[in-house]
């Protein structure tokens, strides 16, 4: 069978989830006899010229196609966004040169729906793997700009409120008046028509779509609630393999301090913050916090982590892990990983890492972090966004350290990427013998 799979970056530049997972994925569906080329986005603020640029390539035995496009050229930035003329185009003409039989999506931020809408133009089944928001929502992780949680069911005029708030004078008006804001915004239908536009077209790109994977139910319950029929997502956890992980190598090394430990993004919406203010809550007592990530990306907001950590020494900012060093080494000396993200997430592979490596977690009672952790069986929950509350989870593991040895005694094993594309390929199955272009080759 000839895939084609797109996903908005790949590696080995971008390292998110949903990157690294589209990488596992089609390097697991090639190892099975499959011909499988992937295309993505790598810049988007490259060259002075509208259109795309392509380079193709081979990246760890995958045929790739990158693209490189100037967002700043774009004829009309809301629409892009969401339906990408340029794109379009270029998915046009790989799908003419490659012939695939199937096309698999992940998420659609960057490469927009216009991709799904040329596929099917091309008479190709699609499946598309939901990672995120982005098709019910421009904001990907459901934050507005001022950094609040935004509910699952929302206002247009919520919507039009939060594009607005991207501009300073707005997000400050609204913390200032927030009643006149709100009748303002009532009045403002021409952002409110682009918000309509946007949700109609990507519903129409949705009712296209043969079938849907979602790796939580959390996420597919909200897709379900934005009205896609419950029939076309299929839940599907992903998969993840830790080669050469030995019982020795699960062994915690011995320490009369409880350890704890963030391995992650350095970015404020993952809350790293939330984690630091925690730990003010709970001076002298005896702990060892480890944090682990780039602090490259977000430098005003690391540097803010930086300066609150010097006036704790039990905090240690490690900077991305040491290349060459095992996982499971870092895990050897971690009692238990945090997870505060002050969004939703959808199914965070950190936590699976932190299961595989006999790690329990502590993290917020939201959306797909709360599905994937039992509360007193595996890990722990703390009220979301509430460093008081993270800190009484803290301050509980440290006084009673048989709790401790419970959770990870009620940690399950981690399923594999073999057994994740097991599934996937069923759905492809399914995917085909429905799929009355495929009936008619």
């Amino acid at each position: 069978m000839r895939i084609l799979l797109g996903v908005h970056h790949f590696p080995p530049v971008h390292q998110g989830g949903a990157e690294l997972r589209a990488l596992r994925t089609a390097q697991q569906l090639q190892s099975r006899g499959m011909d499988v080329h992937v295309f993505c986005v790598e810049d988007i603020e490259f060259g002075s010229s509208p259109g795309c640029f392509v380079t193709e390539e081979v990246y760890e035995g995958l045929p790739l196609t990158r693209l490189f496009l100037n967002a700043h050229l774009y004829p009309d930035p809301h629409r892009f966004e969401y339906e990408n003329l340029w794109i379009e185009e270029t998915a046009r003409e790989l799908i003419h040169r490659l012939a695939p039989q199937l096309f698999h999506l992940f998420s659609g931020y960057l490469l927009s729906g216009s991709v799904i809408v040329e596929a099917k133009r091309a008479g190709l089944p699609v499946c598309l793997s939901l990672t995120d928001f982005w098709f019910l929502c421009r904001e990907i992780n459901k934050l507005t700009p001022l950094g609040r949680l935004c509910p699952l069911s929302v206002s247009r005029v919520d919507c039009v409120r939060c594009e607005a708030e991207h501009r300073r004078r707005y997000r400050v008006l609204d913390q200032v008046f927030p009643p006149l804001m709100t009748l303002y915004w009532q009045l403002h239908f021409a952002e409110k028509e682009q918000i309509i536009r946007r949700e109609a077209f990507l519903q129409r790109v949705l009712a296209q779509v043969d079938l849907m994977i979602s790796p939580s139910q959390f996420l597919r319950s909200v897709y379900i609630r934005a009205g896609i029929p419950a029939e076309r997502i299929v839940f599907c956890r992903q998969g993840r393999d830790f080669p050469g992980l030995t019982p020795e190598n699960l062994v915690k090394t011995p320490s009369e301090k409880l350890r704890l430990g963030y391995t992650g993004q350095i970015a404020p919406h993952k809350g790293v913050h939330l984690l630091i203010k925690a730990l003010q809550m709970l001076p002298g007592l005896p702990l060892s916090v480890v944090i682990y990530g780039d602090m490259s990306r977000y430098p005003q907001y690391a540097h803010c982590l930086e300066k609150a950590s010097t006036r704790d020494s039990r905090i240690h900012l490690m900077g991305a892990f040491p290349e060459g060093t095992p996982l499971w080494k870092i895990y050897q000396e971690m009692d238990v990983q945090i997870v505060p993200s002050l969004w939703y997430e959808n199914s965070p592979n950190v936590i699976l890492e932190a299961f595989a490596h006999r790690t329990p977690v502590i993290t917020s009672n939201q959306g797909g972090m709360a599905e994937m952790v039992q509360d007193g069986v595996d890990g722990l929950h703390f009220e979301h966004g509430n460093a008081k509350s993270l800190a009484a989870c803290i301050g509980r593991l440290n006084q009673d350290r048989g709790l401790l040895r419970r959770l990870q005694d009620g940690i399950q094993p981690v399923r594999s990427t073999s057994q994740e594309v097991d599934e996937l390929i069923e759905v492809y199955q399914k995917i085909l013998v429905r799929s009355p272009e495929h009936r008619g080759r």
